[in-house]
């Protein structure tokens, strides 16, 4: 990989930590009633959830090395609209994912069989917005960037609109 595509991958790096530290800590509609994420926050009730999507966006980055930006990318333009909420990953005609920005965003499907592996593991227990998180340390450790613990317990936003998309 060239140099440029190292220092453009940092830079989004920095800007979705960014958005994400941001967005946490001015998101008081996703702490469920004064729930937080945590690091640790699944226990026992899914032991493997970092592991499993870990192994998926392995799988797929391995496969297409451009799932690795495409992953970050699309956790970013999450975390941007209404917080790291899992509503850019919501299907329909006029949800986030069809705004002009979103349009070219790539990696639904490592997100959505992550889900599925999850969903065998674990029924009904991890949210799509901590899959995405997840997916997204992931795919910048898997090209070279530095690993951190991510907190989990995001609850999955149920709202996305295009229009929400276009910010001033």
């Amino acid at each position: 990989m060239g140099r440029g595509y190292n220092l453009l991958f940092v830079l989004v790096t920095f800007l979705v930590l960014v958005a994400a530290v941001t967005a946490q800590g001015n998101r008081g509609s996703n702490s469920g009633g004064g729930r937080r994420p945590h690091v640790g926050f699944y226990g026992n009730r899914c032991r493997n959830v970092e592991s499993i999507v870990r192994s998926v966006v392995q799988s797929h980055v391995r496969s297409i090395p451009a799932n690795a930006p495409g992953i970050l990318r699309m956790h970013f333009h999450d975390c941007f609209v209404h917080g790291c909420d899992g509503s850019v990953l919501l299907a329909g005609n006029t949800s986030e994912r069809t705004a002009v920005p979103n349009r070219s965003l790539r990696g639904f499907e490592v997100i959505e069989e992550a889900k599925a592996r999850l969903e065998k593991a674990c029924p009904r227990t991890v949210s799509c917005a901590d899959i995405l998180t997840l997916a997204a340390r992931d795919a910048v450790v898997l090209t070279g960037g530095q690993r951190w613990e991510v907190p989990l317990g995001r609850l999955d936003g149920r709202i996305s609109q295009a229009s929400d998309v276009n910010l001033p």
